[in-house]
């Protein structure tokens, strides 16, 4: 930005304008009909205010008049802030982080109190306690992700939570990069309420889970993901199909992730699984992370080959299904596709459309 701009911008500052000009100037400029434009002057302009260099500097910016519009509605005391004491170094500071242009203007129009006094005591020390959180954070990506997610302005002394629940799960052994990630896929974790949060950890813990437990952070994040009716339905699922309650416990054990899978793809594995491959229910309960693979893309193609293997006989014997799911791409190709050149071509189309061919089954 030019200094002949912010000369102008000055010389704006320097002469402010009576509320009277500041009222045409928001009902023919910026279109606010004229008793909210009357509120808005009286409620917050002040003797030394000048919308009109607040609108000419967020437009330097590439800011739109419907933004700023917007952004006034919601917050209409950005429209009286002091450009060179407030604005301007509020500004510097999202894009010191990363963010401008369209994507600073994004961020803003879903919080545009940012912009206004909450940002000093309420964003800012709660940005740089996060920050000091994020390890090998390339270009404050992760950082973004999280202030793009929670929402720090309507909660009561935010900084003081903010503080009060990182400490809480440093003390519950989650520190470090899995704090890190955690907070990154979960930020509601950093403005819970303390009752609140302590609660979802001892619903973790209530469920077998361990202070020392490296899946710990994980089974909170899942639980955090899920309302009480939620897990409750999955739970019915599992037992529709035979589990027992400590069964499903001892899978969600294993592998927290698992309840974030969705009920449909979780009938759908167990049927695949039990019906057609003919897996024990015994399998599953060791090996819940066979529910998270993907099908299509995964499962049921390594299945459909291994099936035309067996009845081409290419294959003496049937393989540990459960170890091919988990072999890397290449091993499986080499191993199973390449493995007769005379049927390579049609296990290959197999391959990449068994989801297919096992419907039309």
């Amino acid at each position: 930005m030019t200094t002949l701009f912010y000369r102008y911008l000055h010389t704006l500052s320097s002469s402010p304008p009576s509320k009277s000009s500041i009222i045409t100037y928001l009902t023919q400029t910026l279109g606010f009909p004229k008793p909210r434009a009357v509120f808005f002057v009286n409620r917050f302009s002040s003797t030394q205010t000048n919308p009109q260099s607040v609108i000419l500097f967020l437009k330097s910016h590439g800011f739109n008049l419907t933004d700023i519009h917007k952004w006034v509605t919601q917050s209409p005391q950005i429209l009286f802030s002091d450009v060179e004491k407030t604005l301007k170094s509020r500004i510097q500071f999202f894009q010191d982080l990363g963010l401008a242009g369209p994507d600073l203007g994004k961020f803003i129009s879903k919080n545009p109190v940012y912009l206004s006094n909450r940002f000093e005591e309420r964003l800012k020390p709660c940005v740089d306690i996060v920050k000091r959180l994020m390890l090998d954070d390339h270009n404050n990506e992760n950082l973004i992700r999280t202030l793009r997610r929670c929402n720090w302005v309507d909660i009561k002394q935010p900084v003081v939570r903010v503080s009060a629940n990182v400490k809480y799960l440093e003390q519950c052994g989650i520190v470090g990069a899995q704090l890190a990630t955690v907070i990154t896929r979960q930020p509601r974790l950093l403005i819970m309420s303390e009752s609140d949060l302590k609660e979802l950890v001892s619903k973790v813990l209530d469920m077998g889970f361990s202070i020392d437990n490296r899946m710990l952070v994980h089974a909170i994040y899942t639980v955090s993901c899920l309302s009480d009716k939620t897990f409750e339905r999955k739970l019915d699922l599992f037992r529709s199909y035979g589990f027992t309650k400590d069964e499903f416990l001892s899978m969600f054990k294993k592998a927290p992730g698992l309840l974030r899978v969705s009920e449909a793809k979780l009938k759908t594995g167990i049927d695949f699984f039990v019906n057609t491959v003919k897996f024990e229910r015994e399998v599953l309960v060791r090996r819940p992370s066979c529910l998270m693979l993907s099908l299509e893309e995964r499962v049921i193609p390594r299945f459909k080959v291994l099936d035309i293997m067996m009845s081409k006989k290419i294959l003496k014997k049937m393989p540990k299904f459960l170890n091919v799911m988990w072999l890397p791409e290449d091993e499986f190709l080499e191993k199973f596709i390449s493995k007769d050149r005379n049927h390579a071509e049609e296990l290959l189309l197999a391959y990449k459309s068994g989801d297919l061919l096992l419907q039309r089954e």
